[in-house]
């Protein structure tokens, strides 16, 4: 009987580690704590209504998911990206997602494209009122619409994990440099290569659009770290892209989407 009681609190305990986590992954990646914030232990569990313990396992559960990371004598903190780690996670993500825009255009169904052209369509209705509230979770449909759609589950599955360590930044970031209409038009070609069936040109649409993406959310960190004289200049270097780093390309400014 003990055994058991004890097997029933462990996986209670669990259960609410899980849930707390699920919110707290909420709470970092919707912006409300920002990156480099302190987690205190002690206002997350008032805040909840629950013990430390759980607390701990949740935030256990996210540094291993790469949202936050936990300083020796310090804390826990929401994790903030380097330049370095940032052009690294989108070099790996352009590779997917083109990959993927090439599988979609050799395996969309006709109403997987349809799906597509509604949501570029609300996606523009969202850009000409400037409604971000609106945008960016079409967005975040329309990109996964295009992962899944590939019909490769481990692509699928590898994407959203680098997706989701950039989601602390994606948001804030997608309203630089021509924002919403930018995005939108990149959409729109990899639409029309979409639906062209064209798969080389579906997959150059869709990586140049990641590596745009990569261009506009480094000219918001680049102007964070200038502001408090942040990294090496060596870090912060235009480069010269293209899907086989044969073609030149220039520096576009503006972010993700």
């Amino acid at each position: 009987m003990e055994s058991t009681s004890l097997q029933l609190e462990s996986l209670r305990s669990s259960s609410l580690a899980s849930v707390l986590a699920q919110e707290l992954e909420r709470v970092v990646l919707g912006g409300e704590i920002g990156p480099g914030t302190r987690l205190n232990e002690n206002q997350l569990a008032v805040r909840f209504g629950v013990s430390r313990g759980p607390i701990r396992e949740a935030l256990r559960a996210l540094e291993g998911a790469g949202l936050v990371e936990s300083v020796p004598n310090r804390g826990v903190f929401v994790r903030r990206l380097s330049v370095r780690e940032v052009r690294e996670l989108y070099d790996v993500r352009a590779a997917l997602f083109g990959l993927a825009g090439r599988l979609m255009a050799e395996r969309a169904t006709p109403a997987a494209v349809e799906r597509l052209r509604g949501l570029i369509r609300a996606m523009e209705t969202a850009t000409e009122t400037r409604n971000f509230e609106a945008y960016y979770p079409l967005n975040l449909e329309f990109h996964g619409a295009i992962v899944d759609g590939s019909g490769n589950r481990t692509l699928a599955q590898q994407y959203r994990a680098f997706v989701r360590k950039l989601n602390l930044f994606r948001a804030r970031s997608l309203v630089q440099g021509g924002g919403l209409a930018v995005s939108n038009r990149e959409h729109r070609e990899m639409f029309s290569a979409i639906e062209a069936r064209d798969a080389s040109w579906a997959h150059e649409a869709h990586w140049r659009h990641v590596a745009a993406a990569k261009d506009r959310l480094l000219a918001v960190i680049r102007a964070e770290l200038q502001m408090a004289g942040g990294e090496e200049a060596s870090e912060n270097r235009p480069e010269r892209r293209g899907p086989d780093n044969n073609q030149p390309g220039g520096e576009t400014h503006g972010i993700e989407t």
